[in-house]
């Protein structure tokens, strides 16, 4: 178990339970020392053999309340704007848009435990994991034209491929809140349970995935990942090339004698 200022991680059997810990400040993650931390935790979860899966989750009353109000001013030493406005967009791309990208190299799922209002960059940020879980009190907006602003960190690229094109474009230009169970109703959600009971459904969905043979799911994250890009017949070679790997590893032999070890003879 490790905790820092920005990320607390902890290690129950074979999931990883990260937690955005800034309760005081609502969790941003425009700050660089919250990208590094979450980043580094991110991948140092992935390398760890002996995790399978990753539970995303927010300190406090919020999940995340996406950019840090405070630091959107040029000059400050963790601002995204620079004090040469050409120097912003170097800045999006070395500090929060590295999160979307770390998290879509990662090899293992991550479920997003998603505990309370999730706005802005929040918002992308569990749009950017495998599968979002939220508790009665989780609250999404994509919310930066109140602001004056744009998707800068990947939500035009993820919302839509969720909840499709005109309820992207609907949340993106109104700004809108959304409850948890019309995020249940749009996609956005696939899981809406209680406060107290998120955490421990989230851990429940991680220990299934994690009984699984772990390059399969990898794999199978990968692949499904990739397809959103790909056509059905690009889709279907990968499909074939990584099926071949498949085949050929032990776990793969180990379960398919343990599932031929359960079958009865007629």
């Amino acid at each position: 178990m490790s905790d820092t200022n920005w990320v607390h991680t902890e290690a129950q059997g074979p999931i990883a339970i990260l937690t955005l810990n800034q309760p005081e400040r609502r969790n941003p993650i425009s700050n660089l020392g919250m990208v590094e931390a979450l980043v580094s935790a991110l991948e140092k979860a992935d390398r760890d053999p002996a995790l399978r899966v990753a539970i995303l989750t927010g300190a406090g009353s919020a999940f995340s309340a996406g950019g840090d109000l405070q630091q959107l001013t040029a000059g400050h030493e963790d601002s995204l704007i620079g004090c040469d406005p050409g120097d912003t967009p170097k800045n999006y791309r070395q500090g929060i848009q590295r999160i979307p990208r770390c998290i879509e190299a990662l090899g293992i799922p991550v479920i997003a435990a998603v505990n309370g209002p999730a706005v802005g960059a929040g918002c992308d940020l569990a749009c950017a994991c495998d599968i979002r879980l939220g508790s009665d009190r989780a609250i999404f907006s994509e919310s930066f034209v109140a602001l004056g602003l744009i998707p800068g960190d990947g939500g035009s690229w993820l919302l839509p491929r969720i909840v499709g094109f005109s309820r992207a474009t609907q949340m993106a230009l109104t700004a809108e809140r959304i409850d948890a169970h019309t995020a249940l109703s749009i996609g956005l959600l696939s899981e809406v349970t209680s406060t107290e009971r998120l955490l421990p459904r989230a851990l429940e969905l991680a220990q299934m995935i994690a009984e699984h043979p772990r390059e399969a799911v990898r794999a199978t994250r990968q692949l499904l990942r990739r397809s959103c890009q790909l056509t059905l017949d690009e889709t279907l070679v990968l499909a074939a090339a990584e099926q071949a790997l498949a085949h050929e590893r032990e776990e793969h032999r180990s379960a398919l004698a343990h599932w031929m070890a359960t079958i009865k003879p007629s």
